[in-house]
């Protein structure tokens, strides 16, 4: 094998890697934006810990042709997870698309040397990840389990999704498209220079359109804050995020984040002023005409809702894609598979049972 698989443990030499890395990333179609180095370097200048960084590489000489980006955690079992956390929707590995299976088993041996006393954990891994690369390579204990629910949408302009809908939902929609034309709504891409200002922007307004109702409490948080301003701007300008204002009588009502790969579309996060729906502007509809203008020209393919099943989402007809979740152990730690998948057997009891209580109205009050 010439291939030479290597371990990475330090922030300094992750954060050298940004070069190499970004073009491993543009020669592996089935990456997503959460795999870019802008997205992950900064996500663990935010959220990583002292000492548990695993980065696992695989070099052909001095080119990066392989990548699995990892963390070791301790709980619920030892194991080694993707970096990105509960706030990047996707995870995988990074294969150079050319290389084929050699590069595959470099990485499987670095994986598996790298996970001597700890479980693999891929999670919120998409269908067609390069991922399942190393999991139909894998020779020890391994188990495919359900994730996350994405919806999806084919990448289609505006006017042929609203046809895809029933006629009187769609004559409804136009209806709103209108609306938002009488309003005078206009909508800007943002400059790169300008793109940490829109973020700011972004966070106050997703704030205040949240005020007073339950939100995601981490998209509040500082931390949160410097990972997204430190790593969109990088992204802005390698194409793979857009960043849109939306303004009403010359004031910005609303930012929208969208994330970008060869693959796929997907609105991130936005905020919107609550004087938009006072005025009976329809946000949901707005945002996504907008992002359905970045799959103009037949790339990406897909435009993804993103991971959660909200029923608004389900207006647009959109596909269920289930994320996989690929469990992969070496025989002296298949007792820590076994543990990891009782302990996803007992939380999905427990949501089984949570939702029945809600429905007989255990949570009325």
């Amino acid at each position: 094998m010439r291939y030479s698989a290597e371990l990475v443990t330090d922030e300094a030499g992750f954060a050298g890697l940004a070069g190499d890395w970004e073009r491993l990333y543009e020669r592996c179609a089935a990456a997503t934006p959460f795999q870019s180095h802008a997205w992950l370097h900064s996500w663990w200048l935010s959220y990583g810990r002292t000492g548990r960084l695993r980065l696992v590489l695989v070099r052909d000489g001095a080119e990066l042709v392989a990548a699995a980006p990892l963390m070791r955690v301790g709980r619920p079992v030892p194991a080694l997870v993707p970096l990105g956390g509960a706030i990047s929707d996707y995870g995988d590995v990074l294969l150079d698309d050319e290389r084929g299976d050699e590069a595959v088993a470099a990485l499987t041996e670095g994986l598996a040397g790298a996970a001597r006393t700890a479980l693999i954990d891929f999670r919120e891994v998409r269908p067609g990840g390069a991922a399942e690369q190393i999991y139909d390579r894998w020779h020890g204990p391994r188990r495919r389990v359900s994730d996350s629910v994405c919806l999806e949408l084919p990448a289609l302009p505006m006017d042929e999704l609203v046809a895809r809908l029933p006629s009187a939902k769609a004559q409804r929609v136009r209806a709103k498209l209108r609306k938002l034309t009488a309003l005078g709504v206009e909508r800007q891409i943002v400059r790169p220079d300008e793109v940490d200002a829109a973020l700011h922007r972004l966070l106050e307004l997703h704030r205040l359109q949240w005020q007073g109702r339950k939100v995601t409490s981490e998209h509040l948080r500082p931390r949160f804050c410097d990972h997204l301003v430190r790593s969109v701007g990088p992204m802005v300008r390698s194409g793979n995020a857009v960043v849109t204002e939306f303004r009403l009588d010359d004031d910005v009502v609303a930012v929208d984040l969208t994330l970008l790969s060869r693959r796929l579309a997907g609105g991130y996060l936005y905020g919107a002023h609550p004087r938009l729906r006072e005025r009976k502007a329809d946000v949901a509809v707005m945002l996504l005409d907008a992002c359905a203008e970045h799959t103009r020209g037949g790339a990406p393919g897909t435009l993804s809702l993103l991971r959660g099943n909200e029923p608004y989402k389900h207006h647009w007809r959109p596909e269920p894609v289930v994320n996989q979740r690929l469990l992969l152990a070496r025989r002296r730690t298949a007792p820590l598979l076994a543990a990891a998948l009782c302990d996803v057997a007992a939380r999905r009891r427990g949501k089984e049972l949570l939702r029945r209580w809600r429905e007989r109205g255990g949570g009325g009050s």
